[in-house]
């Protein structure tokens, strides 16, 4: 696999930030601005998303954290903290449990399980066919909250054209990976692990994130909340990156 697209900031502690399905890395970017005075932020994105290399091939969730720890090898990070929302969050927890080199973990808007496996074998299909068009609108409906898409419409737009961006091949075999990735039966991650949920999240419900660790945050927001409350999320997380 070719080293994913990354970008990186700061200096200090290595802090790698894995962003949700049919995104880039743009949407870290409050993190980014504010983690990398005191860290080493690492973004990236996953195959066939934004700039890094397309694999028309279902894919697996070990297989992207797979990419990450080749693109972490390639830029000499050995150990790090890692940052994951929702497929992120999935990526992380496999990294934190398989690969030894996590220092803490952040699971925001995350699950142990994401929903039913027909219905992410649904959207592969129709993806694939139709590429990523007809889901804009569901995903952009799960990512902000309704207060939020009417107080900031430009805002809301503007990562509506990112997801219009994603390859639907990209989306589709990323959604083999959520259709079978299940860790409900899982012994608790062996690193530190902070949890952070949107309040107004339908795919993945503070109770729901919840189950992945006792350290616990809610915020305001739907399934994307580093862009509608990135202020406290960014407390949040150099709080417990330390």
């Amino acid at each position: 696999m070719p080293v994913l697209h990354h970008k990186r900031y700061g200096a200090g502690q290595p802090v790698v930030f894995l962003g949700s399905v049919a995104s880039t890395l743009e949407m870290w970017e409050p993190q980014l601005n504010a983690l990398s005075h005191s860290y080493d932020v690492i973004a990236l994105d996953h195959r066939g998303h934004g700039e890094s290399p397309l694999i028309d091939a279902p894919t697996s969730v070990a297989e992207l954290a797979e990419d990450v720890l080749e693109t972490l090898d390639q830029l000499d990070v050995e150990r790090f903290s890692v940052v994951g929302l929702s497929l992120g969050g999935a990526v992380a927890q496999h990294l934190s449990e398989h690969s030894g080199r996590v220092e803490r973990a952040v699971l925001m808007c995350t699950a142990p399980k994401f929903g039913e496996e027909s219905t992410w074998r649904e959207r592969e299909k129709l993806t694939r066919e139709q590429g990523i068009a007809p889901m804009v609108d569901a995903i952009s409906g799960l990512w902000f909250s309704k207060e939020f898409a009417q107080q900031q419409p430009a805002t809301v737009d503007r990562f509506r054209t990112m997801i219009a961006g994603i390859s639907g091949i990209g989306y589709a075999a990323c959604c083999t990976a959520l259709a079978v990735f299940d860790r409900r039966t899982s012994p608790a991650l062996p690193v530190p692990t902070l949890t952070i949920a949107g309040d107004q999240d339908a795919s993945t419900p503070p109770d729901v994130v919840a189950q992945l660790g006792s350290n616990s945050l809610v915020v305001r927001g739907g399934h994307v909340p580093t862009i509608e409350s990135p202020e406290e999320i960014n407390r949040a997380l150099i709080e417990f990156l330390g």
